[in-house]
């Protein structure tokens, strides 16, 4: 539990003092002191006030250890990152209808994605991004289609229209999802995820094919996820079983030799 280091980076990070914290708790100073130097722990009424007071969850300060985190997760957080991640008024999706009301499916291309990481907030942008339907899909649901490119979701080809379902909430998703995601920096990733927003506000991502290593987003960086529910394309999928991502790995192993091999040569040439 860091419930102790937390407060007292909470508090200087908002310039008061432990004076200023206990008249607004209504705790006696030392007793707040003891609270940030673990020597006694509040009560449930005493923590809700501390969670009303810094405005960040209960949840938040007891298991998170603020002082590890980057200046921009620290941030969330401050702005309350549970309301962010479960999906409040500060993300506000753009969308467009068909003639009877009906949400449309936008499709996002390959050509198109470079425009989506910086005008997915605009609906200008949004409108004219082309437009369809699948009959079979709920109608009460948001959904967008999403072409993938690379080999990284492989049996999931290159080229092929991935259709997810928007989620506000993203501690709904669940480990093993595969989920499009949206970030500024790296764009729109497709990846399976494991969920590690409650204890690191973090997300962990990892692509089926074995080839590419995991890595983790933090909750910072992400501006949208759509959860996957199906995906078109006009190949057949390439079966990745155990022998063909060992077959793979050794013609790159190969590859990787034959040009040490060729670099040792010059060089003693």
């Amino acid at each position: 539990m860091h419930l102790g280091s937390n407060l007292k980076t909470l508090r200087k990070r908002k310039r008061r003092t432990q004076d200023d914290v206990s008249v607004a708790i209504n705790v006696p100073r030392p007793t707040y002191s003891g609270y940030e130097n673990g020597v006694s722990v509040p009560g449930l009424e005493t923590l809700l006030k501390l969670s009303d007071y810094y405005a960040v969850s209960v949840d938040a300060l007891l298991r998170l250890d603020f002082s590890s985190m980057p200046e921009s997760q620290l941030q969330v957080v401050e702005s309350g990152s549970e309301a962010y991640i479960k999906g409040s008024n500060i993300r506000v999706l753009n969308g467009t209808v068909d003639s009877e009301n009906n949400e449309n499916i936008e499709l996002v291309s390959q050509k198109a994605k470079a425009g989506y990481t910086r005008g997915f907030a605009d609906p200008e942008f949004v409108k004219v991004l082309p437009v369809f339907q699948l009959p079979f899909l709920s109608r009460d649901k948001k959904y967008r289609t999403f072409q993938i490119s690379g080999d990284s979701m492989l049996p999931i080809p290159d080229g092929a229209y991935v259709t997810g379902e928007f989620i506000r909430n993203w501690f709904s998703l669940k480990d093993g999802d595969a989920c499009i995601i949206l970030t500024l920096d790296d764009g729109i990733v497709f990846k399976c995820i494991e969920n590690k927003l409650k204890s690191l506000a973090k997300l962990g991502v990892y692509s089926l094919n074995k080839e590419y290593e995991p890595y983790t987003i933090d909750a910072a960086d992400i501006k949208e996820i759509w959860k996957f529910v199906n995906y078109i394309s006009p190949e057949l999928p390439e079966v990745m079983d155990d022998n063909s991502v060992l077959r793979r790995e050794v013609a790159n192993l190969r590859e990787k030799v034959d040009l040490l091999v060729d670099r040792m040569g010059k060089t003693e040439s």
